[in-house]
């Protein structure tokens, strides 16, 4: 159980140390931290709908039409005709400005390779699908948090309020 609950912590301080990166990157592209998620989203599943970016995300649309109207004002997307419905439009990443954000993001993605040639091929499957069911996981906590569930408080991240204090 304890292996758990360390394995928890160090998910938060790898979330919480991306977010910091993503915040310097946005800083040099003078982009806003949440701006580079939906941009990610843009370039890894586009071209989108702002409607499918919307119920990915979980934003209002109102506010949606701001950051894309940003997005596309700095050239990191454009709108473009949907050809199945011209009078919708898709959203596509800029494929000219992805040098620009690669370079920023290069020295966690080699330090990523540097860590993973330490790792046996069946090592590296294990985190992988660890990885992708914590993705899940997330993914699921998310649609509670936004259907209004409650959960058990002793059933939160560990240093987290409203977890116990007897299990911090």
């Amino acid at each position: 159980m304890e292996l758990n609950r360390e394995i928890q912590e160090a998910l938060r301080d790898l979330a919480g140390q991306l977010s910091r990166l993503n915040v310097a990157v946005g800083d040099v592209l003078d982009l806003r931290g949440g701006d580079l998620a939906y941009l990610d989203l843009i370039d890894r599943q586009g071209p989108l709908s702002p409607s499918q970016l919307a119920a990915m995300t979980g934003t209002h649309p109102a506010t949606l039409t701001g950051v894309i109207d940003r997005l596309e004002r700095g050239g990191w997307v454009a709108r473009r005709p949907d050809p199945a419905d011209r009078r919708k439009v898709r959203l596509e990443a800029a494929r000219e400005r992805g040098p620009e954000v690669a370079r920023l993001y290069g020295p966690m993605s080699r330090s990523i390779a540097r860590l993973c040639s330490g790792y046996s091929a069946e090592e590296l499957r294990a985190i992988h699908d660890f990885l992708v069911k914590a993705v899940a996981a997330g993914e699921a906590a998310v649609a509670t948090v936004r259907h209004g569930a409650a959960s058990d408080p002793g059933e939160g991240m560990p240093g987290v309020p409203g977890r116990s204090a007897g299990e911090q």
